[in-house]
C-alpha cells in the first residue's frame, strides 16, 4: 500500500488546469432567504440542472424541499412540494446519469430501491446491506454503482439483479463518501484513518482487497464530499462545516494524485450541489460549477471554478466531447439488461464571445508572462482568494526555477568535468 504526502506540499507538474480559480457569485447572483435543512445527516441536500435547483429546505413535518429556477436568483419566496419514500427516512438519491427516469434511492432502512419513474414503481430492491447506506455512486453508463454503509464496507453492486460484485471490508480507512470514477474501474473514497486523519483512497473496482494509494489530507473531523470531473479528470474535494475546496488531477500512472490547488471562503458549507457540463458558462471558461449551501445566512452561493485563458476563442483542448443530455437508454432497455455509452455532444454551441469588435494586439507594449499569466497587465489582487492563488502560483513557478537551476548546475558540472578530461587526454606526436 502507497502512503500519500499530505496535500499542502504539492510536487511541480505541468498541467492546464494548474492555475485553475475559483469565484463566487455576487450576492445579487445567491439564492436568499432560504431555510435549509438543519438535518445532521451527511448529504448534500441539494440537485441541480441547467434549469432548477431543488434544496432540502427546514420544515415541521420534514421531507420537504424546494424547486427555485436558476433565474430567479435574489431572496426567495418558499413553496414547499411534499414527498414521500422508503420506511425510514430517505438518505440519498441519484439519477442513473443516461438512462431515461431510473432513480434510485437509499434509506435508513438499509435498502436500496430502483426506480421507473414511466411507472411510478419501483422495480427492484438491493437489501445486501447490513447497516445504514451513506453514499452511492453510479458509473457513467449507469451498469454498477458503488455504495459506502455504516458497516464499514465498501461494495461494488450490479443494480438491476442486486449482485455484489466486489466487497471490502475497510478496517484501516473508515469510508464515508465514494465516487465511481467515470468508467476508469478506479473508484475513490474519502474517509478516516487509524490516527483519526481526513483522508483519500483509490480502488480498482474490480479487486477491494487493499487501495491502489491512501493519501491523508488533515486532522479536520468534517467529512469529505468528493466530485469528479470526467472531462478533465479532476477530483474536487469539499469538507462539511469547511470553507474551502481542494482540487486534484487524477492520471492512470504513479502517483495517481497530483495536488492543484485550493480554493478558500471563510463562510462554512452544509452541502454542494454541482451543475451538469452542459449547464457551464464555457465562455469564460468555466470548467466546474458548485451551488455551496450556507446555512448561517440561509443562502446558496454559485462558485465558478474557472481556467484563466487570454484567448477570445472557444477552448477545445479544455471542452472535449461531453456526455449530453438525450438519454442513452430507455427505462425499458437499461431494464432488459442493455448498457451503453452516453451519447455525446460538443459544447461549442454554447459559446458566446465576449467580444463586441475584433481588437488588434498592442505591439508597443512590454509583458512580462508567468505560466500564461502577463504579470505587467494584471492589477493587484482585491481579495484574500486573489492574493492566495497569486502567492501559489509564484510560489510554483519559484519551485520550478530552482528546479531548472539545479540541473543547470548540474549539467555545468558535467561539462567541466568532460572538458577537464578532455585536457588531461596526452596528445599524439
Amino acid at each position: 500500500m502507497i502512503r500519500g504526502e499530505m496535500s499542502w506540499r504539492p510536487q511541480y507538474r505541468s498541467s492546464k488546469f494548474r492555475n485553475v480559480y475559483g469565484k463566487a457569485a455576487s450576492r445579487e447572483h445567491c439564492f436568499d432567504g432560504i431555510s435549509i435543512t438543519k438535518n445532521v445527516h451527511d448529504n448534500h441536500f441539494c440537485a441541480i440542472n441547467p434549469k432548477f435547483l431543488a434544496i432540502v429546505t427546514e420544515s415541521a413535518g420534514g421531507g420537504s424541499f424546494l424547486v427555485i429556477p436558476l433565474e430567479q436568483t435574489g431572496r426567495i419566496d418558499p413553496l414547499y412540494p411534499k414527498v414521500c419514500g422508503h420506511q425510514g427516512n430517505v438518505l440519498d438519491i441519484k439519477w442513473n446519469p443516461f438512462v431515461d427516469n431510473i432513480v434510485a434511492s437509499c434509506s435508513e432502512d438499509t435498502s436500496i430501491l430502483i426506480w421507473n419513474l414511466d411507472t411510478g414503481e419501483p422495480v427492484k430492491m438491493i437489501d445486501c446491506h447490513n447497516d445504514v447506506i451513506l453514499c452511492m455512486s453510479f458509473n457513467t453508463d449507469g451498469s454498477l454503482f458503488a455504495t459506502t454503509c455504516k458497516d464499514k464496507k465498501l461494495r461494488v453492486i450490479e443494480p438491476r439483479s442486486g449482485k455484489v460484485l466486489q466487497e471490502a471490508n475497510c478496517k484501516n480507512h473508515k469510508v464515508n463518501r465514494v465516487v465511481v470514477l467515470g468508467n476508469s474501474k478506479r473508484l475513490l473514497t474519502t474517509g478516516m484513518s487509524r490516527w483519526n486523519t481526513r483522508q483519500i483512497a483509490l480502488w480498482d473496482q474490480e479487486d477491494l482487497s487493499m487501495p491502489i494509494k491512501e493519501e491523508e489530507i488533515d486532522g479536520l473531523s468534517g467529512l469529505l464530499f468528493p466530485f469528479y470531473d470526467v472531462d478533465t479528470h479532476m477530483l474536487y474535494l469539499a469538507g462539511k462545516g469547511d470553507g474551502n475546496i481542494r482540487y486534484y488531477e487524477i492520471s492512470t500512472e504513479k502517483p495517481y494524485l497530483h495536488y492543484l490547488m485550493e480554493y478558500r471562503s471563510p463562510a462554512p458549507q452544509k452541502g454542494m450541489g454541482v451543475m451538469p457540463k452542459h449547464g457551464l458558462d464555457v465562455s469564460i471558461c468555466e470548467v466546474f460549477r458548485f451551488y455551496k449551501l450556507v446555512t448561517l445566512k440561509g443562502v446558496i452561493e454559485p462558485i465558478s471554478m474557472i481556467v484563466p485563458r487570454r484567448s477570445e476563442t472557444y477552448q477545445e483542448d479544455i471542452y472535449p466531447m461531453t456526455p449530453g443530455t438525450e438519454p442513452a437508454l430507455t427505462a425499458e432497455e437499461w431494464l432488459s439488461g442493455m448498457n451503453r455509452d452516453p451519447i455525446l455532444m460538443s459544447l461549442k454551441e454554447g459559446y458566446k464571445s465576449t467580444n463586441v469588435a475584433f481588437k488588434p494586439p498592442k505591439r508597443d507594449k512590454k509583458s512580462v508572462v508567468v505560466n500564461g499569466i502577463d504579470l505587467l497587465e494584471n492589477v493587484p489582487p482585491r481579495t484574500e482568494n486573489e492574493l492566495l492563488r497569486m502567492f501559489f502560483r509564484q510560489q510554483d513557478e519559484i519551485r520550478r526555477l530552482k528546479e531548472e537551476l539545479t540541473q543547470k548546475d548540474v549539467r555545468i558540472r558535467q561539462l567541466e568535468l568532460e572538458l577537464k578530461n578532455l585536457q588531461n587526454v596526452p596528445k599524439c606526436t
